[in-house]
């Protein structure tokens, strides 16, 4: 009879899982954010204890704002690029290789004037490359950083969550969900902690209520749809 072929046992090296760790508030050690953002990767490591972790502190080395220097990722790089194309070029290069290589990526995305701070938003214009996290086809555009999870720590100092008129003021977790959607991202999972700004009592209960988001965002396991989260 013939013999089974045996099947090699995973190594640990094909276990090993990458998190990229990014935080983008100008708060320093004040900032709600950041420590949710280091709450997040640490329970994640405990959950998932073959996790490597890569840093990227927006609010430090900052990505200047997108302008034509830095058109290279949307029409091809110039066959002979200034000094200052060339600079933005391989800023953009370094910073889709480094997202494209995580499987999961944790934010840190406070709510500055209804949206996310300019710094974070210079990072995702960055990403936004055709060929790279998405491309168009005769049926639309479709998402090309699949399998990867994404954890927002998503931070506001008033209340939006609660009714319809704060829902339409924030342009924060509502433009995250949309733009890793669009890079193909299904599995995008929220830690919210709002009313940060409204008092002890209002900050200590978000807070709270950001540890129990923790626990379930870091207690399943990376790259779930939305089907699976729901359960």
């Amino acid at each position: 009879p013939r013999r089974p072929i045996p099947v090699p046992a995973l190594s640990k090296k094909a276990m090993i899982m990458k998190l990229l760790h990014v935080d983008s508030s100008v708060l320093g050690t004040n900032s709600v954010s950041r420590q949710l953002t280091a709450d997040i990767v640490a329970d994640w490591r405990r959950a998932h204890p073959h996790t490597t972790v890569d840093y990227l502190d927006l609010a430090v080395d900052t990505p200047n704002h997108f302008s034509a220097d830095a058109l290279g990722i949307k029409v091809g790089v110039q066959a002979e690029p200034t000094e200052a194309q060339r600079r933005e070029n391989e800023v953009s290069e370094r910073l889709v290789t480094q997202f494209l290589a995580a499987d999961v990526i944790v934010i840190g995305a406070p709510l500055y004037n209804f949206t996310v701070p300019t710094q974070l938003k210079a990072w995702i214009d960055r990403l936004a490359q055709t060929g790279r996290t998405f491309k168009y086809t005769d049926k639309g555009p479709v998402g090309l950083a699949t399998g990867k999870t994404v954890i927002v720590a998503s931070t506001r100092g008033g209340m939006y969550s609660t009714s319809e008129g704060g829902q339409a003021m924030e342009h924060q977790e509502s433009y995250l969900k949309v733009v890793f959607g669009f890079f193909g991202i299904t599995d995008v999972r929220i830690v919210r902690a709002e009313g940060v700004a409204m008092g002890d009592a209002a900050k200590a209960a978000a807070l709270q209520a950001a540890r129990a988001d923790i626990d379930v965002a870091t207690g399943k396991a990376a790259n779930q749809d939305v089907a699976s989260l729901a359960a």
